[in-house]
């Protein structure tokens, strides 16, 4: 997809963006109210929760869907619905700040995106749906610093790949614990693979999804996890994907198997995988999907002390290199050019102590051969050597580049050098390679160390490596991040004691990452 949105994109984002904002504030009421007012809805259309997501200084997005049958395609009327949302200061909403009202209508399954302003910066909120009689979960969200404030302080949480038939997200219930204001997820939300009889739980369905509705069911089930359910209205989520949501390893427009997915068909497929995506996602009507596109990168300020780069490393990729000849073509790209060129005016022009770059796939080297030479993983920044080097080149101008990823189902926390064929290269960032939630399952620790621990010596960049369920936790001050590994005993119960793997320190000024 080009990086220039057509005019045609452009009003259809405005249109969306209109609607969102005018619903909010009550204008589009109408005569939907009183037909709303005269057909009840079906009992529990709040059964998916809610949601907040990419907070600002003065506002957040709400969500919800309602969906009283989840699993067989939501259960609602085909017509839309107003839905009412409020917000308060105190839990037990005695003083409401702030209400307004949204459609959920059925061209997106429901769903509302209430893109609330007007409050007050780095403040907790809490905030409910109201719609027909029936009454939402209580969320709590936070707002961002405002603009220019120094910040002193912001706990983030790293999840990504939460497989539903390799365990229960036990580990979202330790992260709740920790009180997080913010929670970056990196992909893999859903799986689209097949049911398993031999799996911890079972998929819905009968196969993998393709149309809308299969998404639809697919989403609904991984959102009635009890742990993500809770962990969603603790705290608000910055979100992107990766390829599970989709099509494991399509790259653009390319599925994994194209001798037997057609252009056309995967085209269906994509555009059926974004509407469910941004149904289910807490995020502004900028990521309305265009049919088989969707806008996804973006970035989030919290005041002066973070900026937060949220890259799509999926939809503008060149298709997977199989050699070393072909990671190291130039013209291979993992970012496309108009999404490369808008991250680098970020960097370049941010004034943030700490620049964080949200990407779905290792940026960091993984030499998979023992010995001389080299064996990279393609699927991630290896395969797209060109770029990946030029973007590193630029993070020796940047202040405290720190990259989180996810993907690998490991945890890998690496120095970035500015030039891994060279092992005196210097050092120019910092990698956190967050574990999964739940994809992988509980492994055996000892065979995992016996494979890996041995390419350690040809990969002297990586600081720690492991392979347990979890996530991690990162207190950014000003003066330093401090970062901990946090793991789940096991995912195969649905509850799960967690505990602190290991702590690191990434000092301001001072690129790198050290053990602590």
């Amino acid at each position: 997809m080009s990086g220039v949105v057509s005019a045609g994109r452009r009003r259809f984002l405005t249109a969306g963006a209109a609607a969102v904002g005018a619903a909010a504030s009550g204008q589009l009421l109408m005569a939907g109210t009183a037909r709303a007012a005269q057909t009840p809805l079906p009992a529990g259309v709040f059964s998916l929760g809610v949601a907040s997501g990419d907070p600002l200084p003065d506002g957040v997005v709400l969500w919800t869907r309602l969906a009283p049958d989840p699993l067989h395609g939501g259960g609602m009327p085909d017509r839309a619905v107003v839905v009412e949302w409020q917000i308060s200061d105190d839990p037990r909403f005695r003083r409401k700040v702030r209400s307004g009202y949204a459609w959920a209508r059925p061209e997106f399954g429901h769903s509302v995106h209430a893109d609330v302003r007007g409050l007050l910066p780095e403040r907790h909120y809490w905030y409910r749906f109201r719609t027909s009689g029936q009454i939402s979960p209580v969320g709590r969200t936070r707002t961002a610093p405002r603009q220019f404030a120094y910040g002193n302080h912001l706990r983030v949480a790293l999840a990504s790949c939460q497989n539903w038939q390799h365990g229960y997200f036990t580990p979202y219930a330790d992260m709740r614990a920790q009180d997080p204001d913010l929670v970056v997820f990196v992909g893999d939300y859903i799986y689209e693979s097949t049911p398993a009889s031999t799996g911890v739980r079972r998929h819905e369905g009968s196969g993998e999804p393709y149309s809308l509705v299969q998404y639809r069911n697919r989403y609904a089930q991984y959102r009635s996890d009890p742990h993500l359910k809770a962990m969603h209205a603790a705290a608000p989520f910055v979100v992107t994907f990766d390829d599970h949501e989709i099509d494991n390893d399509f790259a653009g427009d390319i599925p994994q198997d194209p001798d037997k997915q057609t252009p056309e068909a995967f085209a269906a497929r994509l555009a059926a995988g974004y509407q469910a995506y941004y149904e289910h996602m807490p995020v502004r009507a900028a990521a309305i999907p265009d049919g088989p596109h969707i806008r996804m990168h973006r970035r989030l300020d919290f005041g002066l002390l973070v900026r937060l780069n949220v890259l799509d490393t999926r939809q503008f990729r060149s298709d997977q290199a199989t050699t070393q000849a072909g990671a190291q073509d130039p013209a291979m790209t993992m970012l496309g050019a108009a999404q490369k060129q808008w991250l680098l005016s970020s960097l370049r022009g941010s004034q943030a102590r700490w620049n964080l770059i949200a990407s779905q796939i290792m940026m960091a080297e993984t030499d998979l051969k023992i010995g001389d030479g080299k064996l990279w993983y393609y699927d991630s920044w290896d395969g797209y050597q060109v770029e990946r080097n030029a973007l590193l080149a630029e993070f020796a101008n940047v202040r405290n580049p720190v990259v989180l990823s996810g993907d690998r189902h490991l945890t890998m926390i690496s120095d970035l050098k500015r030039d891994f064929a060279d092992p005196g290269s210097a050092v120019v960032g910092s990698e956190f390679v967050g574990t999964s939630i739940s994809s992988g399952g509980d492994q055996d620790a000892v065979a995992f160390h016996n494979e890996w621990d041995a390419r350690m010596g040809d990969n002297p960049h990586w600081k720690v490596i492991d392979n347990h369920r979890g996530y991690h936790l990162f207190d950014i001050r000003r003066t330093g991040i401090d970062a901990q590994v946090r793991i789940a005993d096991t995912v195969t119960r649905p509850t799960s004691a967690s505990r602190t793997l290991a702590k690191l320190h990434v000092e301001s000024g001072k690129p790198g990452v050290r053990k602590v």
